[in-house]
């Protein structure tokens, strides 16, 4: 795909939310907190009945938004990329947060830099009750694995891509694994930036339903590579899905 060179670049950063005001509240702020002029800001709410709605409509940095029921979290997903305007697309979804102020800024730098990229994805910083000021876990470079490279609220993609391959809403946990790994199977150029994007928020759904997670990263392996060329990935996943049944989880 070529792109031509620009000035500048928009981002539209989509956050997802349903019934989670508290954590609403957290990545509105932290969105109005980053530097760039350049950034459109989109929520989309599964018809919340707690004060999401509120808040949203009190925040001066959300541009467009919309309160209604969907059919889960990739549905919303998809809902957004179509109400955005911008180049790229940012997923920041409700508890999540850029690791700094400037974040978006850089990004669209890389992006204005290299126009050929399709995707531009960079690291995380994991933090949990015991260590508040988190790690950062470098995002892989392989992106023909069995899992995601990356975690999505620390990547950016063209909007154009999620229009044409929206995201399948059939898989409940891994439906953005399998839109990355079916552009990256297509040829589509990424690229990794070498700083946090996110701070990632271990409450979100496929952290709890981790074994339900790894289930669906084996349907979308077998979907998108074969049964047959995907079996060593598919057989990775068995032990960490079998271990992960055993704890509940």
């Amino acid at each position: 795909m070529n792109h031509e060179p620009k000035d500048s670049v928009i981002l539209s950063v989509v956050t997802v939310t349903r019934n989670a005001a508290p954590l609403l509240r957290r990545t509105i702020a932290s969105v109005a907190a980053q530097k760039s002029s350049n950034l459109e800001y989109i929520v989309v709410d599964g018809a919340s009945t707690d004060n999401s709605v509120g808040i949203i409509k009190e925040s001066p940095v959300v541009g467009k938004y919309v309160s209604e029921p969907d059919k889960g979290i990739y549905d919303a997903m998809n809902k957004g990329a179509r109400m955005a305007s911008g180049e790229w697309i940012l997923f920041m979804n409700a508890g999540d947060t850029f690791a700094s102020p400037d974040v978006a800024e850089r990004l669209m730098e890389e992006a204005t830099k290299f126009p050929s990229s399709d995707v531009v994805y960079g690291d995380v910083i994991r933090a949990s009750e015991e260590n508040k000021e988190g790690i950062v876990k470098r995002a892989s470079d392989n992106l023909k694995g069995h899992r995601l490279a990356f975690c999505h609220q620390s990547v950016m993609c063209r909007r154009e891509l999620l229009l044409r391959h929206p995201f399948d809403i059939s898989h409940k946990y891994s439906a953005d694994f399998k839109f990355f790994k079916t552009i990256q199977k297509n040829g589509l150029k990424f690229r990794h930036v070498s700083f946090p994007v996110a701070r990632f928020d271990t409450s979100g759904i496929s952290t709890r339903n981790r074994s339900k997670g790894l289930a669906d990263n084996m349907k979308v392996v077998a979907e998108v590579d074969g049964v047959f060329r995907g079996f060593l990935s598919i057989l990775h996943l068995v032990p960490t899905y079998l271990i992960c049944r055993l704890k509940g989880k």
